[in-house]
């Protein structure tokens, strides 16, 4: 595939440089955005997109017409061989930028693109078993266990709080979903058993995992280095990110019976035809929902 993608720093410098009143407007957007919560990856596929726009067009995107915003998009849809995340990435950040000036976000609209068919990379049950005993640090192994028995986005993990546990309930409260959602995933019987024991050893102050400063979040690079050195120390092929450990929550319940609209709601899918691609990948059958962690490991029937 051809990659019409330029970097990131490049973009935004040009962008700052080069168009005028970018810098301020730019300044602002960020702040927005941050208190919103969105990943710093997001952030970045956002603001690569608007500087994009911004260096097109010589303006602000907020003084470019919607019009003229449209047609750029439908253009580059139908000469560059770019993917349709890159596109869902270009439009929201452009409906960021214009909710915060003030105007219809829901003008933006998104090319008509063929949809990736590409199915997603899932992990066996053996291979997770696999990877969760790989680091030798309890932390990277209770890291890794607990973002798959959830089902969790990587900001979604990056953001748990101890006190969003509740062992009681046997509950997992996700306060800061995708698109600001709260929502509640089943916490494993199995973590719920070591949760005490985690904290005696971790010690983490506010949250869950946290990085080298206490009571600030992991970042996300430190977590994918904990994936990649524990895939390092097994005999797994396969490329593995947050995703993937998402992707392999959804696709054993399904296998082991819980019905497609719970997994809907555990994963915090707000359109079923997100949740249906794992159908090409698990037969269902309607069963109780549980953690698949803990059919992973026998402390369920």
């Amino acid at each position: 595939m051809k990659n019409n993608r330029k970097p990131y720093n490049t973009l935004l410098a040009k962008a700052k440089s080069f168009v005028p009143e970018f810098d301020a407007a730019y300044a602002k957007f960020i702040e927005r955005v941050s208190i919103d919560q969105n990943s710093k990856s997001m952030i970045t596929n956002y603001s690569r997109s608007i500087a994009a726009v911004a260096l097109h067009f010589n303006r602000v995107p907020h003084k470019v017409s919607v019009e003229e915003i449209n047609g750029y998009l439908y253009r580059m849809s139908t000469h560059d061989n770019l993917s349709r995340s890159y596109f869902k990435q270009a439009v929201y950040g452009l409906r960021h930028w214009y909710r915060l000036f003030g105007m219809d976000e829901h003008a933006v609209q998104m090319p008509s693109i063929k949809k990736d068919h590409t199915l997603p990379t899932v992990l066996s049950r053996e291979e997770c078993k696999e990877l969760f005993k790989a680091p030798r640090l309890l932390k990277h192994r209770f890291l890794l266990a607990f973002a798959y028995a959830g089902g969790l986005r990587m900001n979604e993990l990056r953001l748990l709080k101890i006190n969003d546990v509740d062992l009681d309930r046997k509950q997992v409260h996700i306060r800061l979903g995708k698109k600001r959602k709260s929502r509640y995933v089943v916490l494993s019987v199995m973590l719920a058993q070591r949760f005490k024991q985690y904290l005696d050893e971790v010690k983490p102050t506010t949250y869950l995992f946290e990085g080298l400063t206490p009571g600030e979040p992991m970042g996300e690079r430190s977590i994918q280095y904990i994936i990649n050195e524990a895939l390092q120390k097994t005999s797994i092929k396969k490329d593995v990110t947050m995703h993937t450990l998402r992707h392999s929550f959804a696709t054993h319940l399904l296998e082991d019976g819980v019905d497609v609209h719970t997994i809907q709601a555990l994963l915090g899918h707000s359109d079923l035809r997100t949740t249906m691609v794992y159908l090409h990948v698990a037969r269902i059958k309607v069963k109780h929902t549980h953690s698949p962690l803990d059919s992973l490991y026998g402390f369920i029937n």
